[in-house]
């Protein structure tokens, strides 16, 4: 068994997504964070659908010289708009193995002032 940072966190990921799935009328909220971007999707898995999605890859997020932490919630920001506008307003929040601190809780903490409940 091999003890790096990738196993833990995909051991972490399976017993979140035992516990949470996406559904119509409650989708879920996934997270993925890499070393210098955040991307985060709405998501039914009942239909297999990304219903929403937003990074801090598209290019008003990168003109914007700001940080990380920044960057997250200015997704979290855009994400909630992108899911209010389709009539989702009740997540359930998958932080996709990661702490929740940091660039995920700034996220969270954006999509939820945005409109959305989780």
């Amino acid at each position: 068994m091999s003890f790096n940072k990738d196993a833990r966190r995909q051991k972490i990921r399976y017993r979140i997504r035992k516990k949470i799935q996406g559904t119509a009328e409650k989708p879920r909220l996934a997270v993925y964070r890499s070393n210098t971007d955040i991307y985060v999707q709405v998501i039914n898995d009942v239909d297999g659908v990304t219903l929403a999605s937003a990074s801090s890859m598209e290019k008003s997020k990168k003109k914007a010289k700001v940080n990380k932490s920044e960057q997250a919630v200015l997704v979290g920001k855009k994400i909630a708009e992108l899911a209010t506008s389709k009539g989702i307003t009740e997540v359930s929040f998958d932080r996709g193995g990661y702490l929740y601190h940091g660039r995920v809780k700034s996220l969270a903490d954006a999509a939820r002032e945005g409109g959305l409940k989780f």
